[in-house]
């Protein structure tokens, strides 16, 4: 049942779902939207009464409306602002979800795939491996994207092949209206394969206000190795719902790096892992510095299917201001996964008087041979520490600065990419300073 406060968006999507998707989609494809669309009108948009949702309001975001259609900006002007100081990367660039060749230096790499998703529909492992695992999930965001998507990026590494450079992709938002924007990934690592993904999410300074819903669906197959960063840095007319589903089979690696900085003015992430082999690895590691009004939500899954594997899951969250953000992680080791090696971890720091931290982590195991633990803290700035940092000649700002980066190091010590990590802690210090 859709509730009347959803109307202003929610019938914008039913005239786009009736007559503005491509007729030239293969049959499965349409079959697949059908069934989305069912389910995401027998659910309805999220509210604050579901336990998943409980401190994430979507009603000022849904009551308003919104087009559907995209339009340009300052393309240059963004490309510039979403640039990683020393990181030689393949560059990947997508406008309000839409995969954009011209921008792009991606052509010609052996071993790598990079096209529009609608231009991949004709691929196996398109076939094979689209809305396989994440459409299982009851995430009515997720089902929506998949009855609705019209843009997106497919990536597929060769088999045994090993990348020279990270891929940079650049999701851009620009538009002169306001406007809700759907982007479909499918990401898929073949066996033996190894591959760097770095993600930033930028918008135009003139852009108008932006709902953004993305799916990512991550496939590692038998032997491969992804480390996959996120990062956040667009501007307060900008609003995410993010869903990434990882598949991941034997002997695979799986690395999530999600780093949110003061600008969006709402965040949700949700990332669920799925450890459908045995002897399979997967560290969640994920920073978010907030400024201002800023939300920032984190749910996380980890499941344990098959025997032998191993997760690592550390999120720290740093709130100033008025800001919020709430973590909720969740593992699951299943009763075939006996020798399941199992941690995570929450830790975060109030520097805002104001600000607020909901967290709540979760450990469900039904697996008795088992090593697995989980925790979280919840503590203010150190002004003792502070003091003692200006006693020795270091300014209020700088000391600031140094009780944070020792705070994160747990996490950004993890990074593997030497430029990425440089580039987050120097996002923390700006970002301190602009809270």
């Amino acid at each position: 049942m859709i509730t009347q406060v959803s109307d202003s968006l929610y019938t914008q999507l039913i005239r786009t779902y009736e007559g503005n998707l491509p007729s030239s989609e293969p049959h499965s494809l349409d079959e697949i939207r059908k069934q989305a669309f069912g389910r995401f009108k027998s659910s309805g948009f999220p509210t604050v009464k579901q336990e998943d949702w409980k401190y994430t309001n979507l009603q000022p975001l849904i009551n308003q409306p919104y087009t559907v259609e995209d339009d340009g900006s300052d393309w240059k002007q963004v490309l510039e602002s979403a640039d990683i100081p020393n990181l030689d990367a393949y560059r990947v660039v997508l406008v309000n979800g839409r995969y954009q060749a011209e921008l792009s230096t991606v052509q010609a790499v052996p071993g790598l795939s990079v096209m529009s998703i609608t231009d991949a529909f004709d691929r196996l492992c398109f076939a094979k491996y689209f809305s396989e695992y994440a459409d299982k999930t009851d995430n009515p965001f997720v089902a929506l994207n998949t009855a609705l998507f019209t843009k997106g990026l497919f990536v597929e590494v060769g088999k045994n092949h090993q990348l020279d450079k990270p891929i940079h992709i650049v999701h851009m938002a620009s538009a002169a209206q306001p406007l809700f924007s759907q982007g479909r990934s499918l990401y898929v690592m073949s066996s033996g394969s190894e591959a760097e993904i770095v993600e930033s999410f930028v918008a135009a300074p003139d852009t108008a206000h932006n709902l953004n819903n993305f799916v990512t669906e991550v496939v590692v197959l038998e032997n491969a190795k992804l480390q996959h960063y996120w990062l956040q840095t667009a501007g307060a007319q900008s609003n995410y719902l993010t869903h990434t589903e990882v598949y991941q089979k034997k002997h695979s690696l799986y690395n999530n790096y999600n780093c949110t900085f003061p600008g969006a003015a709402f965040v949700r992430n949700n990332i669920n892992v799925r450890l459908g082999d045995s002897e399979v690895e997967s560290h969640l590691y994920g920073i978010a510095l907030t400024a201002g009004n800023q939300f920032v939500d984190n749910h996380t899954v980890v499941d344990h299917l098959m025997p032998h594997c191993e997760s690592y899951e550390w999120y720290k969250n740093i709130t100033q201001d008025t800001s919020t953000a709430v973590f909720n992680g969740k593992i699951f080791v299943r009763e075939d996964a006996q020798k399941t090696n199992a941690f995570q971890q929450n830790n975060n720091m109030l520097i805002g008087e104001k600000s607020a931290v909901y967290t709540k982590p979760q450990l469900e195991i039904f697996a008795d041979d088992v090593k697995c633990s989980h925790g979280c803290t919840i503590g203010q700035f150190d002004n003792q520490a502070l003091f003692y940092l200006r006693a020795r000649g270091i300014s209020e700002e700088q000391a600031r600065v140094l009780l944070v980066h020792a705070f994160a190091f747990d996490v950004t010590s993890r990074f593997a990419n030497t430029a990425v990590r440089e580039y987050v802690e120097h996002l923390v210090e700006q970002g301190l300073k602009a809270g």
